[in-house]
């Protein structure tokens, strides 16, 4: 089973309400159902949006939020004090191969150089090789459900 880095994981207990208070760049609150367990299970993730449309990166591949995403396929994403019901669709590896290309990349290259350093830490594989990462890092796109 996949998991994220022990520093990350230790991190989030600490990101978690510092992100529910304040708008950390593109860092918000996902909250889904556990797949098993049925209870809201809440985790820092990071939402990209680029030309209105949103996604999410399993930036460490199938982890436990990823897994619960995909069973539910419907979550809540909390951004600046707002929060918003979503319906995710998880990409293919096409379609994830074509936004690691056509969205992902050019977003990190017109960032700032100090953001692109640390983008290149956590998505080097991804930049280096889109189709390959696109079969071990999943993406799903979110679309906003009616109130």
């Amino acid at each position: 089973m996949a998991q994220a880095p022990a520093l990350v994981r230790l991190s989030n207990s600490v990101a978690r309400p510092l992100i529910a208070r304040f708008q950390l760049g593109p860092n918000g609150l996902l909250t889904v159902r556990g797949r098993k367990s049925g209870m809201p299970r809440t985790v820092p993730v990071a939402v990209m949006d680029v030309d209105g449309r949103r996604w999410l990166l399993g930036a460490y591949g199938d982890v436990q939020w990823v897994r619960n995403l995909r069973a539910a396929g419907e979550g809540e994403i909390r951004l600046g004090g707002r929060t918003q019901r979503v319906t995710a669709v998880e990409l293919s590896i096409d379609e994830a191969t074509a936004y690691f290309r056509e969205v992902l990349i050019p977003y990190v290259r017109r960032q700032p150089r100090l953001v692109q350093l640390f983008a290149g830490r956590l998505l080097g594989p991804i930049l280096a090789d889109p189709a390959a990462a696109a079969h071990v890092r999943p993406v799903f796109e979110l679309h906003d459900q009616a109130a």
